[in-house]
């Protein structure tokens, strides 16, 4: 059963006649004729955008779709670019641990349908964001978690492998001699990975991929597999993804909300804007010492994107041309 089908994304053409008559000095009466409309400007397609400056893994996406790949198996492509980029300690492999050594992590993915998959707190698996599709494809599930999604990884064929990298496992070891967490924004400048794409019939898809917070308590679960919070799809209007401080992003269910005030009408920047403006208008916001960002597309090709905190960039797939974009944020002073 299709999905909100009284919803309708389609626009309406009216033609509105003015007719101004003069009387001539034989008698005759002139009408205007009715000045032609122009077409809205189409979107060059495919577009990926992704938070931070993740060029090569935004290209191989693209380049993918281009190239006449199914739009999930670019996001894929993409996501597994930095999942096995061990110089990237925010996701996959490298990835920081929690305070107890272990790197756990969490993805999620979601298609024009509204099908989605996630896995969370996986261990020994580089490329969570494989395994969250496959749980969306081969499953009848949405989630999976720990060991169960570890075990259903091995039985998809994939390795396990040892996840902390000797530079984690160094910088772990350091902070274990404070045992002291304290958010650090903008850690390297670099987060989550969440991946948005459009194909050339014009449908969305998204992905988002993850190590979670570093030094986290052990079973700590941020936005990223959470869909709606950390990633969120709806084909007729747009689909968003967030990436910064999981637990502000949950509060609000930062992506859902991100992309029902597009259905309300705004922009993808007015969304994203209005999204981050949630979380810093909550009673006792602690929004001074987190960031929270997030990106944006609607059915237009429109982009958008958006952080608390300067240092947040999105990067951008389109018209053969790959550029990483610096973020307008809200605290300026």
């Amino acid at each position: 059963m299709k999905r909100r089908n009284f919803i309708k994304n389609a626009s309406l053409t009216g033609v509105g006649i003015a007719v101004g008559s003069t009387l001539s000095s034989c008698g005759e009466i002139k009408s205007e004729e009715p000045k032609p409309t122009a077409a809205p400007e189409k979107a060059s397609l495919p577009i990926v955008i992704a938070t931070w400056d993740v060029k090569r893994a935004v290209a191989t996406a693209g380049e993918a779709l281009q190239n006449g790949e199914g739009i999930l198996s670019a996001l894929e492509k993409g996501c597994n670019i930095e999942e096995e980029d061990e110089s990237n300690q925010t996701v996959g492999k490298g990835g920081r641990p929690d305070r107890d050594g272990n790197v756990t992590l969490d993805a999620s993915i979601m298609d024009k349908h509204g099908n989605c998959g996630s896995v969370v707190y996986m261990q020994n698996i580089t490329h969570a964001i494989s395994v969250a599709k496959k749980v969306m494809e081969d499953t009848p599930h949405v989630m999976l978690a720990g060991k169960g999604a570890e075990q259903f990884a091995v039985e998809s064929g994939m390795k396990r492998e040892n996840l902390l990298t000797e530079k984690s496992k160094k910088e772990w070891e350091k902070w274990l001699e404070e045992k002291e967490y304290k958010p650090i924004i903008n850690i390297e400048n670099h987060d989550t990975i969440g991946m948005l794409a459009m194909d050339e019939n014009g449908d969305i898809s998204g992905a988002c991929t993850t190590s979670g917070l570093a030094y986290k308590m052990a079973g700590r679960v941020g936005d990223s597999p959470i869909i709606g919070s950390g990633l969120f799809v709806d084909n007729e209007i747009g689909a968003a993804v967030a990436t910064g401080m999981g637990e502000e992003v949950v509060k609000t269910v930062g992506s859902f909300l991100v992309v029902e005030l597009m259905r309300q009408g705004k922009t993808p920047q007015e969304a994203c804007e209005e999204a981050i403006m949630r979380i810093i208008d909550k009673p006792n916001s602690n929004y001074k010492n987190v960031q929270v960002a997030y990106i944006a597309i609607n059915k237009k090709g429109e982009t958008g994107y958006y952080s608390i905190h300067e240092g947040f960039s999105m990067t951008k797939f389109q018209n053969n041309e790959n550029v990483n974009i610096k973020s307008d944020f809200y605290n300026k002073k």
